[in-house]
């Protein structure tokens, strides 16, 4: 579970489906450090590149997962997102 100031990145590892171009899907959530109105827990849905150390939100949600679909999504690098690095490190070498 990787961790920043900001708060804390949760993943399920019962969650994870490798879909047929090989990208990893999984669930997870995070968890601010301070939550408020604005900053809350988001439940996200994303797919991992593990080859190009990519990611992409398929789903966002404040209450249940996949509430909002975001099948347009593009992919993006971490850049630098010390949360994001490490989910994408973790899945990675949790799936090989």
């Amino acid at each position: 579970m990787p961790k920043s100031h900001y708060g804390e990145q949760l993943w399920d590892k019962n969650s994870i489906k490798k879909n047929q171009d090989g990208y990893i899907r999984i669930l997870s959530k995070f968890i601010p450090k301070n939550t408020t109105d604005i900053t809350q827990e988001i439940l996200y849905t994303m797919d991992n590149n593990c080859l190009e150390n990519s990611f992409r939100y398929v789903a966002l949600g404040a209450k249940e997962f996949n509430e909002f679909k975001n099948n347009f999504s593009d992919w993006k690098i971490p850049n630098g997102d010390k949360l994001i690095v490490g989910v994408l490190d973790q899945v990675c070498s949790f799936e090989n």
